[in-house]
């Protein structure tokens, strides 16, 4: 496999459960060479889904990283999954990847979980084409899936291949860059196929769609702009630059179509990568953080030469040894290098590096910018950290997860599980950072946070298959937080003798609202208090206290989040003031501003997005009003209705199964956490009393 940057493609596939992702995987690993035999999701026998709840669900839960060969390139690609409760795993490799082939459905078009990966890509300016799937498949629509895409996404999409046929007459597809038609042979797997003239019944809308794809990119190249505005003839070469121009500046995103499962149209998506997807050169530098001086930035060339600097993006928890997935975005490493961890200012080791495929490791020498490894050695590095050459050090832009939504208590059914079970959950957190386990201040309780019932139920499986915990798990319960309404001023006295000294210290501060907003922290502590009155290390400690008492609220115990605290002012003692003091009054400071700021209690509100034949569209809405949704819009999409509805999680708790009885199993549902809103004042005297 190439070993030229300019050859080497970082891409992931992403896309709404069940549009096809891991077979169009399975597909790509076939034709290029890499597996001699194709796997079945339905036979739980793929390469990417190997880890036995995938093969038993027949769903993707962890992203897997394979390599393959294409013409002259190497493509590093990763298979992500699409329920939403597994959101995480898409995070972290659209965080480290070059570009994303979008997968959609021929029928269904834009899907609740399409729309949000896209938008994921959006974050992360992440170049993507576009393959609409299962065109083979009964209600298959391309060009409704096109103007769904135009209609619902970001980036306009660009028509470089129509099909020939849809559903049982779907037989091969029209080249538009070439202007010719592909038909491919099923009795050979897909693996050869005859390029033919376009049928004639076709020619117009070939035509047609060329026209416009012509219009499109020419603004991408003055040579091509200048021969279509002459209606002179233009050459395919000239043609795939301009579309590979307008893909790296995410002005278009080329749509292909085909059908993975009828081995229609992937080795074009292949070409598609290659040609119009970028390199590792091709990516702007990234910015990195000086690790002694935040505010000064680097920018971290794709330079095998330079210095290392290295993402970890996940941790695969594994005894004896953890797994750690590195992006390297500069210089070469080599096992038995000693890095940095620039995020702790601890030093780690480099013992093996390997390439992976799915759960197979390819033990390597060497690995150089823009390569995608996995390697083992170091021991405190988590999702996100940076690791570098230390005389080097810099910090590159960690990767920022959702927050969780629901927990459930979990205990040891045997008291001297008790040391397991804080291990193997250690490991979950440390492997999937959107699993948080916290302590239940007034009854003790062991809780296992996430980010759907989906989510929870495959952590406790793994507790008990893989890690032999056996555990007793509550039912899921809501993940509230706490939020203040209104401006309120604190007062902290910490003034004790403790261990035969004296501790003094006194803080005031003020609270105030901060509105929400995707990307940045949930809450602001300013200090306007002198180093003179307020020390730095001091300073310090009021900080580390505030954050502290804002993981459990005044209401029920819950997070804090969007909160500003402004430290106005503090008094010192000469001899008894301490860090311990200045903490603890901090923290009762922020308590007694928060009583006096009108508390209030938030609840997850959940985007939910049902798609359901006519016939039971009022059976499923008169239900959803019954769970307090606020529909936003119905729409339909083919033979469907789409409902589109914001619902308060704590009522969606069994909906899928309640859903499937309403429509007689016809009716599927997806939801996604969309924001967080006061629960009403009657409910929230239950909660809280």
């Amino acid at each position: 496999m190439s070993t030229d940057l300019s050859k080497v493609r970082n891409i992931g596939i992403a896309a709404h459960i069940d549009a096809g992702k891991t077979t169009t995987t399975e597909r790509i690993l076939y034709y290029t060479g890499r597996t001699h035999r194709m796997g079945e999701v339905d036979e739980g026998t793929t390469t990417t889904d190997f880890d036995e709840q995938e093969q038993k669900r027949g769903i993707t839960i962890y992203s897997a990283a394979v390599s393959c060969p294409w013409r002259d390139c190497t493509i590093n690609l990763i298979d992500t999954p699409g329920h939403v409760d597994f959101t995480a795993e898409v995070e972290r490799s659209l965080r480290v990847l070059d570009g994303m082939v979008a997968v959609f459905d021929a029928r269904e078009g834009v899907e609740a979980q399409s729309e949000t990966v896209w938008h994921q890509a959006d974050h992360y300016k992440v170049p993507r084409i576009c393959f609409i799937n299962k065109m083979d498949r009964i209600g298959a629509d391309f060009e409704q899936s096109v103007t769904s895409i135009r209609h619902r996404l970001s980036i306009p999409p660009l028509p470089i291949q129509i099909p020939i046929g849809a559903s049982d007459s779907f037989e091969g597809l029209v080249d538009l860059i070439a202007m010719k038609a592909v038909h491919y042979k099923q009795e050979e797997l897909g693996s050869s196929y005859e390029v033919g003239d376009i049928p004639a019944a076709l020619v117009p809308a070939a035509q047609e769609h060329r026209r416009h794809m012509l219009e499109m990119i020419s603004e991408f190249s003055d040579t091509l702009m200048d021969k279509y505005i002459h209606d002179q003839p233009v050459t395919e070469d000239e043609v795939r630059a301009a579309i590979r121009a307008g893909t790296l500046r995410r002005a278009i995103a080329p749509v292909l179509c085909g059908s993975s499962l009828k081995f229609v149209g992937v080795q074009r998506l292949l070409d598609a990568v290659c040609d119009f997807l970028p390199s590792p050169l091709d990516v702007p530098a990234v910015e990195a953080a000086d690790a002694a001086h935040p505010e000064k930035k680097h920018a971290v060339r794709c330079d095998p030469s330079a210095a290392v600097a290295a993402l970890v993006f996940k941790i695969v928890a594994e005894k004896p040894v953890d797994l750690y997935y590195l992006r390297l975005y500069s210089g070469t490493l080599k096992p038995n290098m000693r890095l940095l961890n620039s995020t702790t200012s601890a030093k780690e080791n480099i013992s093996r590096v390997y390439r992976m495929f799915a759960k197979r490791r390819d033990q390597l020498d060497e690995a150089f910018a823009g390569d995608i490894v996995a390697v083992i050695g170091p021991k405190h590095a988590l999702t996100g950290h940076t690791l570098c050459d230390a005389k080097h050090p810099v910090i590159l832009e960690a990767i920022e997860f959702p927050e969780t939504v629901i927990s459930t208590s979990i205990e040891p059914r045997s008291s001297k599980d008790r040391d397991k079970l804080d291990e193997a959950l250690a490991a979950l957190s440390r492997q999937d950072p959107t699993i948080t386990v916290t302590t239940n201040a007034e009854t003790g309780q062991t809780l296992l946070s996430g980010m759907g019932e989906l989510h929870l139920e495959i952590a406790v499986q793994r507790l008990r298959a893989d890690m032999n915990v056996d555990v007793v798990v509550g039912k899921p319960r809501v993940s509230y937080r706490e939020t203040v309404s209104e401006s309120a001023e604190g007062e902290g006295q910490f003034i004790r003798q403790i261990g035969g000294r004296g501790h003094f210290a006194v803080v005031r501060l003020t609270i105030q609202p901060r509105a929400h907003q995707p990307g940045r922290a949930s809450f602001e502590i300013v200090n306007t208090v002198s180093a003179e009155q307020l020390p730095v290390d001091f300073a310090k400690a009021v900080h580390t206290g505030i954050a502290d008492a804002a993981h459990s609220g005044v209401l029920g115990g819950y997070p804090v989040i969007d909160w500003k605290v402004t430290i106005v002012g503090a008094d010192l003692h000469e001899s008894d003031s301490s860090e311990l003091a200045y903490e603890n009054a901090g923290r009762i400071a922020f308590y007694e501003a928060m009583r006096a700021a009108s508390p209030v209690l938030l609840q997850p509100i959940m985007d939910v997005e049902v798609v359901t034949p006519d016939d039971y569209f009022g059976a499923i809405m008169s239900d959803l009003n019954a769970r307090k949704a606020v529909v936003r819009d119905s729409t339909v999409r083919g033979t469907n209705r789409v409902i589109m509805a914001d619902v308060p999680l704590s009522q969606m708790f069994g909906y899928v199964t309640k859903l499937r009885s309403l429509s007689q199993g016809r009716a599927t549902a997806s939801m996604e956490p969309s924001h967080y809103a006061p629960v009403p004042p009657a409910e929230m005297k239950l909660l809280v009393g």
